[in-house]
């Protein structure tokens, strides 16, 4: 296991309980194993992912995870997200299921790709 340095998102993960802390590395790994050389911040209280613009946040709450992976996100894999409560440009995935971390990582990979075409 690597140790990293504190970053703001670890510090803002790390004020959740243990098993939310668990969810919220999950994600954030999976986005950083598509996305390798996006930066991390918190950009509206939240865990932001930018590269070429904002490319995906992520934020713990009580009884779920919220994805935001922009309404072009949603809308591009609304197919396999009808499982999960929607708006605009968020998903909710529930605590007390696993995260579907497949799916997270083709939906940040499909932002990326987004992001690095409208690059000028």
């Amino acid at each position: 296991m690597t140790h990293n340095p504190p970053t703001p998102i670890t510090d803002y993960i790390l004020q959740f309980p243990p098993e939310t802390q668990a969810k919220l590395n999950q994600m954030r790994d999976a986005i950083l194993e598509v996305a390798p050389e996006a930066t991390e911040k918190i950009a509206y209280g939240i865990p932001t992912f930018f590269l070429n613009g904002n490319l995906v946040h992520f934020a713990g709450y009580k009884t779920h995870i919220g994805f935001y992976p922009d309404p072009d996100g949603i809308e591009a894999f609304a197919a396999e997200l009808g499982a999960y409560k929607l708006s605009k440009g968020t998903v909710q995935f529930p605590l007390d299921q696993p995260l579907p971390l497949d799916l997270v990582r083709r939906i940040t990979t499909y932002r990326k790709e987004q992001n690095l075409a409208n690059k000028k």
